[in-house]
């Protein structure tokens, strides 16, 4: 996803490799690194608590909130600033398109109309919970805390305001999902957009390359869980390891 350990990698490395010829782009590409850090944190924390009950909904709601705040802005620095100067790196460009597809896959799980995963589904139930429900003391010095590091990760290199994001200070009510993003289907544009992804990796990438593995490994993984195309996703799979031992490059 837009938070593996090994799109992190190419974000480091391809931002120093351009900081020379193109600063601006370099910048961008380290912010969006910060970025995918501090979402890799979120997600595993959000996947160990697939259902949220009355008691854990208003913390639950808060990093549903925050996932999807962090890859909202994750994707307006990628579509206004990274895909239109990515035309003469080839990497770059897979790993660009790549995380463009790897923002709408969180969308659709986190966000989707109508859901298709247990992750981020919220029952109107759980939605007025969470809305309402007391926070403790000790919930909202954490809560505040970590996003005031997620909005210094992003913004202090520029000199920028530290603070948490609009709407995220604990003492304010928890806002709906859909204050942030529209609710409706993401499923379609993630499709076409890892298509896309995989069929620049294959066109530009070596069958091992790690990048071109990352995006066949994301690809797998959003048949499974949002599509759910097991045949679909077995069968790319196997195109897989078969195009890696294959491979004579690299």
């Amino acid at each position: 996803m837009a938070s593996s350990e090994v799109d992190q990698k190419f974000l480091g490395k391809l931002a120093k490799s351009v900081e020379k010829d193109n600063p601006l782009l370099s910048s961008i590409l380290f912010k969006i690194l910060g970025l995918s850090l501090n979402l890799s944190e979120q997600l595993v924390a959000a996947r160990r608590a697939r259902k949220p009950d009355t008691a854990s909904s208003p913390a639950f709601l808060r990093r549903v909130l925050h996932i999807l705040w962090l890859a909202r802005e994750g994707l307006i620095m990628l579509q206004q600033y990274v895909i239109p100067m990515v035309g003469n790196y080839g990497e770059l460009k897979v790993l660009a398109y790549k995380l463009r597809a790897s923002f709408h896959h969180i969308f659709v799980l986190f966000h989707n109309k109508p859901a298709v995963s247990n992750i981020g589904s919220w029952t109107p139930e759980a939605m007025a919970a969470a809305a309402f429900a007391p926070s403790s003391r000790q919930e909202e010095t954490s809560h505040h805390k970590l996003n005031q590091l997620s909005y210094q990760r992003l913004y202090e290199a520029d000199g920028g305001p530290v603070g948490p994001p609009p709407g995220f200070e604990a003492q304010v009510a928890l806002l709906p999902p859909s204050a942030l993003l529209p609710q409706k289907n993401y499923l379609p544009a993630a499709q076409e957009y890892f298509e896309e992804a995989v069929s620049l990796a294959e066109q530009l990438l070596w069958g091992s390359h790690s990048l071109r593995l990352s995006v066949k490994t994301e690809y797998v993984a959003f048949l499974y869980e949002c599509v759910h195309d097991v045949a679909g996703s077995r069968a790319v799979a196997k195109e897989t390891i078969a195009q890696v031992y294959d491979a004579t490059e690299g």
